[in-house]
């Protein structure tokens, strides 16, 4: 068996000290183990113990001070994750007081089908929760979250929860959603597609497919947004950067 790289060990213990901060092994205001202590219970090197620490203060968990140790920090309430032209949350916004309706939730294997919609690899198993958001008692769009396996358990809070998954996924998981890569392409909607959003058969429609990773660079989810073009406007500024 080929041992683990140093790159795999560091993320193996941060995700350990991750899951142990969320179960409350260490609470709020609690000391993680010394550097020491640590290396001696992952038996792995100072630096990889350094590099698995700088993991868990990029997810906003703990902080490291001089003569204080790591200390676990409350999770900050705000999403401050501003891109060059647009925040995160200004992406993740369809219309205000949209509700999404679940049909149905389900383990999947990534088909051909899939692969092609979402991106994900062949054969992979992701938790798939489809639905439609709604406003004003109309369709605004047909909604599909795939969520990494890893975080399936998201799912039993889903039919309780109509805002954004991802920042479940944070509170629950300790991960922190760090890039959010969006791909917008025309399609035309389906006979299916087209009863269940109200439209005619054939009607042109845009497909928002946006890829959710965390600060580990491991995909979180990926939603697929398909809305009828009459439904739907993407609006941007742009102005010449004075030198």
């Amino acid at each position: 068996m080929t041992a683990p790289t140093a790159e795999h060990r560091y993320l193996q213990v941060a995700r350990t000290l991750r899951k142990e901060i969320v179960d409350g092994v260490y609470p709020v205001g609690s000391q993680l183990p010394t550097e020491h202590e640590l290396c001696e219970r992952f038996a792995v090197s100072r630096y990889t113990v350094r590099e698995a620490l700088r993991r868990l203060r990029d997810d906003n968990l703990v902080e490291s001070k001089p003569r204080a140790g790591t200390l676990v920090v409350p999770r900050s309430t705000a999403n401050a994750y501003a891109q060059d032209v647009m925040s995160i949350d200004d992406l993740l916004a369809f219309a205000e007081g949209a509700q999404f309706e679940i049909v149905s939730t389900a383990m999947v294997t990534v088909d051909a089908d899939h692969e092609t919609r979402t991106g994900l690899a062949l054969g992979s198993q992701w938790l798939a929760v489809e639905g439609f958001r709604s406003g004003n008692g109309a369709p605004i769009c047909r909604t599909e979250y795939y969520i990494n396996r890893e975080f399936a358990a998201v799912g039993r809070l889903l039919h309780r929860h109509s805002g954004p998954i991802f920042p479940l996924l944070e509170d629950l998981f300790g991960v922190s959603i760090a890039e959010v890569h969006q791909e917008i392409s025309a399609v035309v909607v389906s006979s299916r597609l087209a009863a269940e959003l109200k439209v005619d058969l054939g009607t042109a429609a845009l497909q928002m497919r946006r890829t959710y990773r965390t600060s580990d660079g491991d995909i979180a989810q990926v939603t697929v947004n398909t809305h009828p073009a009459a439904r739907y406007r993407h609006s941007m500024t742009m102005r010449r950067v004075k030198s």
